[in-house]
């Protein structure tokens, strides 16, 4: 079928190929016959992508712009990863703006800040001092 010449360290092997079904090799190695099984990876099916459409346009031609979504007043600070509550810097009834500090969560061994992600007053404190929350657990609402 398919015949070879390969010089190895200074020694010369003629490989003929005898006969190759799927990963199986049927050979000889300088007349001696051996059955060798290949290692081939597995066949994909290319992926086809899907594209997206093109966008929108109006009947001017130019592209439609939507209004950008307002935040609603008021919702909850969230825990943004798992730790321990040490300090609560604010109380129900506080008007908190944006970036106010409310407390410090201890998660790996560090202190992060956690400030209001939103304005308005706080109606409720979810979590005490000293208070194991997880990640996404509500803190603090504020109205």
């Amino acid at each position: 079928m398919k015949d070879f010449k390969y010089t190895i360290n200074g020694s010369q092997y003629k490989v003929e190929v005898i006969k190759e079904d799927d990963n199986v090799v049927e050979l000889e190695v300088n007349g001696t016959p051996y059955t060798v099984e290949i290692d081939r990876p597995a066949k994909v099916n290319p992926i086809k992508i899907k594209r997206p459409s093109a966008a929108p346009v109006s009947a001017s031609g130019g592209p439609v712009v939507s209004q950008a979504k307002t935040k609603a007043p008021g919702g909850a600070v969230k825990s943004p990863l798992p730790g321990v509550i040490l300090e609560i810097q604010c109380k129900v009834g506080d008007a908190v703006k944006i970036g106010d500090k409310l407390m410090v969560l201890e998660a790996m061994k560090m202190e992060n800040t956690i400030t209001s992600d939103l304005a308005g007053k706080i109606l409720e404190i979810k979590v005490d001092k000293g208070s194991s929350v997880l990640e996404g657990a509500d803190l603090v609402i504020i109205g």
